[in-house]
């Protein structure tokens, strides 16, 4: 044993015995220290492992895109007049045929009494006409009368027979006007504010005054625009569709909003552009969704995924097991010796809580799921299988 040499004949022999026996009771202490210890081994780290899970998943193709109604219109007035009355709040839900608006009425009112009058007159006329003519058809069978006469009431009972249809015409058209004096749905929908006060003139020469907008909405139309690249995947994907799948709701989609996690709503594709713009290598898409609750309002920002119509087996992990730097997305992994290493790898969809790796993983392969902030790249770590597979023989 290597021991420290410290000469004690150097201390001064003058100290009192109390001061040698202390200085040599830290002699001692300091012997002990100067002692070689034995080294203790680190303690390896401990991760839990787990082999990627095989799970047949769809393929699918993310897009951006917004919400737009089934339907929306603007209501206008179609007669001119001050307006009156508004019937609903801004928001309501209206049925179709809801009187939103009525404009004054007093001016049309009296434009059919006068229309249904000036037809009274007319079927007045043509009674006349048609007695003078028979009369005088006799009284030319008597030689009494001449056949001038005879035309003359033809003639005249033909003016009236036609003055009764345009008279008739003037009816219906005023009770039109009164009818456009109320504005009403044209639909199931929603309404948006109104955008005329009551006492405003509307309908005047040459003015489309805007009421107010309502829009059908318990569907839901999602536009976005497709590359030509994806494009050919999709028909690619649809040769073993019969033609007219957009019609024929074979082809699903979903989207989610940007405050929900993933893609709650689910919905079919309906139409496709005709042709791909040249200037931009795109094609608009169309999908359908129910909307029932109107939980979902038109023109808000949409995450759109098309699902593929097959699917096939993937290989996935937990999302907490992929990591991401500056080289890009990896995971750890213990090889044969328990050495951590690092394997860059592709990520697809989200399928639950898991990652579907699409390049850099096998089945086989050990995956750290947790203990990843302990465990280094090139050091051997102490694994222990995920609770899932911890019952399992490998």
């Amino acid at each position: 044993m290597k021991m420290c040499r410290i000469k004690l004949g150097q201390l001064n022999h003058r100290l009192p015995l109390l001061m040698i026996i202390l200085a040599a009771f830290a002699t001692l202490a300091i012997l002990a220290g100067c002692r070689d210890k034995k080294p203790t081994p680190p303690t390896l780290p401990a991760v839990t492992v787990a082999n990627p899970v095989t799970e047949p998943v769809a393929n699918y193709l993310d897009f951006t895109g917004n919400t737009a109604a089934i339907r929306s219109v603007t209501l206008v007035a179609r007669v001119e007049g001050y307006l009156e009355q508004i019937h609903f709040t801004d928001g309501q839900r209206v049925k179709k045929g809801d009187v939103l608006f009525t404009i004054q009425q007093d001016q049309y009112k009296a434009q059919l009494k006068q229309a249904e009058a000036q037809l009274q007159i007319q079927k007045v006329a043509l009674h006349h006409a048609e007695t003078e003519l028979a009369r005088y058809v006799h009284l030319v069978k008597q030689d009494a009368s001449t056949q001038t006469m005879v035309d003359h009431w033809q003639a005249q009972m033909e003016t009236a027979q036609a003055a009764i249809l345009a008279a008739q015409a003037q009816v219906e058209l005023a009770r039109l006007n009164l009818s456009y004096t109320q504005v009403k749905a044209p639909f199931d929908g929603r309404m948006g504010r109104h955008l005329t006060d009551i006492g405003s003139l509307v309908g005047g020469m040459g003015q489309q005054n805007s009421l107010a907008e309502i829009n059908q909405i318990e569907r839901l139309y999602v536009y976005f625009t497709i590359d030509e690249r994806d494009l050919l995947r999709v028909m690619d994907r649809q040769k073993v569709v019969p033609s007219g799948t957009l019609n024929q709701q074979n082809v699903p989609m979903s989207f989610g909003l940007l405050t929900e996690d993933g893609f709650p709503h689910e919905g079919y594709l309906d139409f496709a552009s005709i042709s791909v713009t040249p200037t931009t290598g795109t094609l608009q898409v169309r999908g359908v969704f129910p909307n029932p609750d109107f939980a979902v309002l038109p023109g808000v920002f949409a995450r759109v995924r098309v699902s593929a119509l097959q699917k096939t087996d993937a290989l996935l992990i937990p999302g907490e097991a992929v990591g991401f730097d500056q080289q890009g997305e990896y995971v750890l992994v213990l090889n044969a010796k328990n050495t951590v290493e690092r394997r860059a790898v592709k990520t697809g969809r989200q399928v639950r809580d898991r990652l579907v790796i699409s390049e850099g993983l096998g089945p086989t392969e050990r995956v750290i799921v947790e203990g990843i902030l302990q465990a280094v790249p090139g050091r051997e770590a102490r694994p222990s299988w995920a609770a899932a597979q911890a019952g399992q023989s490998r």
